[in-house]
């Protein structure tokens, strides 16, 4: 019975023994992993971002306090995120021209992202 143990001990030695140049790295799929993950993170991006817009848009035509800090907030970052569109229409009434403008804005970063994450995809050479 001490003999069947030392040979099962003798071939966990073999095994560590065996060179690292045996264990093989399937490259392609470290490659499409790291598509995924680059698509991912684009796309996700982009829905954030289209999320910040939106709730702006949401804020400004409920009347939502401008002093909170989450409406200040949200008013900074889509005031950077809506690049040309903040003054692409510009009817007389406020809450309509924040609507048309930002929620422009949010459409045109979810068509962005999601060009861009099938693009990363196609040059990854990945089909999902």
């Amino acid at each position: 019975m001490a003999e069947h143990a030392d040979k099962g001990n003798s071939d966990v030695v073999e095994d560590e023994r065996q060179p690292r140049a045996k264990r093989q790295v399937d490259w392609g799929r470290v490659r499409d992993q790291a598509v995924g993950l680059l698509a991912g993170v684009v796309r996700w991006v982009g829905l954030i971002f289209a999320l910040i817009l939106v709730l702006h848009v949401i804020f400004v035509i409920g009347g939502a306090n401008p002093d909170n800090g989450i409406v200040s907030f949200v008013r900074d970052w889509s005031d950077g995120l809506a690049l040309g569109f903040t003054d692409l229409f510009e009817p007389e009434d406020e809450k309509l021209r924040v609507l048309v403008n930002f929620g422009i804005a949010a459409i045109f970063w979810l068509v962005v992202s999601s060009i861009v994450t099938r693009i990363i995809r196609r040059i990854g050479g990945t089909t999902v």
